[in-house]
Parts: C-alpha cells; sequence; structure tokens
C-alpha cells in the first residue's frame, strides 16, 4: 500500500505565493521588458512594439519557470523582484531620452 503523504500548511503556502508570483510578477516584468524593447529595438515603432509584445510571452514563460525552478521561495522573490528593479530602472533611463 503506498504511504500517503501529509502537506504540510507552509509546504502550500510555499506553492500558492509561487503561484501568486508568477502570475503577477510575470506579468510585472513581462510589461517592463515590453515597454523597454518598444523603445530600444532599432525598428519603425509599430514594429517594435509588435515585436517587443510577442516577445513578452517568452519573458513572462521563463519568469514562471524560474519561479517554479528555484530551491526557495524567497529566492524566486528575490530574482523577480531584481529583474524587475533593473528592467524599471533602465526604462526609466529609455524614458529621459525619448519624447512623448
Amino acid at each position: 500500500m503506498a504511504a500517503r503523504v501529509r502537506t504540510t500548511a507552509r509546504e502550500r503556502a510555499s506553492v500558492a505565493g509561487r503561484v501568486v508570483l508568477a502570475a503577477g510578477g510575470g506579468y510585472g516584468v513581462a510589461a517592463l521588458a515590453t515597454a523597454l524593447l518598444s523603445l530600444t529595438l532599432p525598428m519603425a515603432r509599430s514594429e517594435a512594439v509588435a515585436s517587443a509584445t510577442l516577445l513578452s510571452f517568452a519573458v513572462m514563460a521563463g519568469i514562471v519557470v524560474l519561479v517554479f525552478s528555484t530551491r526557495t521561495f524567497l529566492r524566486a522573490l528575490l530574482t523577480v523582484g531584481g529583474t524587475a528593479l533593473v528592467l524599471g530602472a533602465l526604462l526609466w533611463l529609455a524614458m529621459r531620452g525619448s519624447t512623448p
């Protein structure tokens, strides 16, 4: 007979946190990457926006894989947060030179 495996509240909370981080953090990082690439890709503005939007799907999928492949939830949180911070800073720098 197979042994029953009991999940603890801590394990359930970790999985729930990873789901929220993957969805929210993935969306946030993908949005920042899309905005940054839209401004910095060396092509016509409409083509840059379309290309950046298509690439954002791969970015979000990559964040989801990263969140669920890291050893701890804290490491996943720090990685996603650091990525968002770097992309946000780069976007801020890119927007300083752009005109509306």
